[in-house]
């Protein structure tokens, strides 16, 4: 009478021994998860030129200050839809917006007439690292 046991000792090992390569493989092969921040910058001007170009330098100042916070090299930037953040009132209505939005690769930017001054932006991007 034959013994299955060392056929079936060794199928075993041969079981363990690839699945766990087959795992190893696959936790080395998962990319990390990203992690990203939505960031946003307002600030106003005498014209809308003025005011978009205002709150995009403002928008570079805050990615770079979130970079060097948390001690980052190259990141992505995309735009993030931005929600109005006014001065001197609680609300933007739809009759002050300046359209049309900007949209570049980088960042989205909405102007709407001030209080004080004649044109407010927000812009926003979203940073991934």
């Amino acid at each position: 009478m034959t013994s299955c046991w060392p056929a079936l000792t060794v199928a075993l090992v041969a079981i363990g021994v690839f699945a766990g390569q087959g795992a190893q493989a696959q936790d080395q092969g998962a990319p990390a998860q990203q992690k990203c921040a939505t960031v946003y910058a307002t600030d106003d001007g005498l014209h809308k030129t003025m005011a978009v170009k205002a709150s995009l330098t403002a928008l570079q100042q805050e990615i770079e200050a979130l970079r060097a916070k948390r001690g980052l090299g190259q990141v992505s930037i995309s735009p993030a839809q931005p929600t109005p953040n006014p001065y001197w009132r609680g609300q933007v209505t739809a009759n002050l917006y300046q359209k049309p939005d900007i949209i570049s690769s980088t960042a989205h930017t909405t102007c709407w007439r001030g209080v004080v001054s004649p044109s407010v932006c927000t812009s926003g991007a979203k940073v991934c690292w």
